[in-house]
């Protein structure tokens, strides 16, 4: 009696994989060591079902070529974009029609629109601005992750700071891309995203590398952390959280060692360097 071989499933076993730390830290980093790195703290949809992808370029399982186009024609790829900056929302809407295999079909000025909207719409990829009025990219990723957690997203953003970038990505977005980068790349990213592959370039993966081996500051430590970043005395920090100075010392401490530096001054500098502190938000509470 022939033997029937068992075709292989190539199907993901969930929309994202967790990932863990990594043992030393890459200056370029493939997706597939990104899923090594972080198994255990972010979200990533690290493997299609064609495969694995390399530095944020995928190449498809030998086993499993895809059908000609014109066998089997592909719908385009919908997009809803979010901005607050007219200009830059209409810019990328431009770019993007351009493209025959994409349309946008949904638009967003804040977070929460962009939530509104992209559960309204459905799109393809979801394409959001880090810092929005009223909720940010983040906040918003994770909304919409919440809602439905198949959703595609990329961050285009200015900040690169480690922490931005570790948030983002931990959220669920399965990119984040600069806004200096070249267009062709932002489409390039469109299309892995939109194949569930995630996209960080080597400059971003390098700094989220270098962000989960570093010793990490507690909640508490990140609050005192943005109070001290106002210019505020021990004494008004521990009035702020009902806690002793003594409490207040022993906190900053903390702060000072993990961020490796040698006072309040560049604790403060390094803090917004890595993204720990946005001063912006700082300044309006």
């Amino acid at each position: 009696m022939p033997t029937i071989k068992k075709a292989r499933d190539y199907r993901p076993r969930s929309p994202r994989n967790l990932i863990k730390l990594p043992g030393r830290i890459a200056t370029r980093i493939r997706e597939s060591e990104i899923n090594q790195l972080f198994r255990k703290e972010l979200r990533f949809a690290g493997k299609s079902p064609l495969g694995e992808s390399q530095a944020g370029i995928a190449f498809i399982h030998q086993e499993c070529s895809p059908l000609p186009a014109e066998i089997c024609p592909k719908e385009p790829c919908t997009l809803m974009v979010a901005d607050d900056h007219p200009v830059v929302r209409e810019g990328l809407v431009a770019m993007i029609e351009r493209q025959s295999d994409m349309r946008v079909v949904a638009q967003a000025s804040n977070g929460r629109e962009a939530v509104d909207q992209f559960m309204a719409r459905r799109p393809d990829v979801g394409i959001l601005d880090l810092r929005m009025p009223g909720m940010s990219g983040v906040d918003a990723v994770i909304a919409i992750c919440e809602r439905d957690p198949a959703a595609r997203l990329i961050i285009l953003t200015t900040y690169q700071g480690q922490e931005d970038i570790y948030r983002a990505l931990r959220a669920g977005a399965l990119g984040y891309l600069l806004k200096d980068a070249p267009a062709e790349e932002l489409v390039e990213s469109i299309r892995a995203v939109s194949s569930g592959r995630t996209w960080i370039p080597p400059a971003v993966g390098a700094k989220l590398a270098q962000r989960v081996t570093d010793r990490q500051l507690t909640a508490r430590e990140i609050e005192v952390l943005q109070i001290l970043a106002v210019g505020k005395s021990n004494k008004e920090i521990g009035v702020a959280f009902n806690i002793s100075e003594a409490t207040v010392k022993v906190h900053i401490t903390h702060i000072l060692e993990k961020l490796k530096v040698n006072g309040r001054t560049e604790a403060i500098h390094v803090a917004v360097r890595r993204g720990l502190v946005n001063m912006d938000s700082t300044a309006a509470a």
